[in-house]
């Protein structure tokens, strides 16, 4: 993935299945970052249902994000399986 920024809407909600696996993470952080800046402290990441491989990729990642305040697989009144409702630190 080049360095540039993404480029897209932030909205607090990520479909991750349009990207390739090896740029995920990258994906992931980048956006975070921007929603957290723009003050949108609940994401939803769609990631596909069960514990799939992008499931673990993707809450393994979470776990070690500062800026990741607690996470969970969204409940149906947040899409139900398949998605992680992220709860972001406030910026200071």
């Amino acid at each position: 993935m080049d360095s540039s920024p993404i480029q897209w809407p932030i909205d607090g909600v990520l479909d991750l299945h349009s990207f390739r696996p090896q740029d995920v993470a990258d994906v992931l952080q980048e956006y975070l970052a921007q929603c957290r800046a723009r003050g949108i402290l609940q994401v939803r990441v769609i990631h596909g249902k069960g514990q799939g491989v992008l499931c673990r990729t993707v809450h393994a990642l979470l776990a070690r994000l500062p800026e990741v305040q607690s996470f969970a697989l969204a409940t149906p009144a947040f899409g139900g399986h398949g998605a992680t409702i992220v709860h972001l630190q406030p910026l200071p």
